[in-house]
């Protein structure tokens, strides 16, 4: 598997869990719990973007 092949699936799997949180972050019990599941998809958010640039790098010239 090439790097570029491995970032893709890495950026999927980040997004399925992303998405996945929204129903647990909307059924969340307690404030404790919201606080963490809210910081864990920022924490996905970041990993995304950074992956995502990885695989399309800004190019100044």
């Amino acid at each position: 598997m090439g790097e570029e092949e491995r970032l893709l699936e890495e950026i999927e799997t980040l997004r399925r869990e992303h998405q996945s949180l929204d129903s647990l972050i909307e059924n969340a019990f307690d404030q404790l719990q919201l606080q963490r599941l809210k910081k864990r998809k920022l924490m996905i958010k970041d990993q995304l973007a950074r992956l995502e640039g990885q695989l399309h790098p800004d190019i100044i010239a």
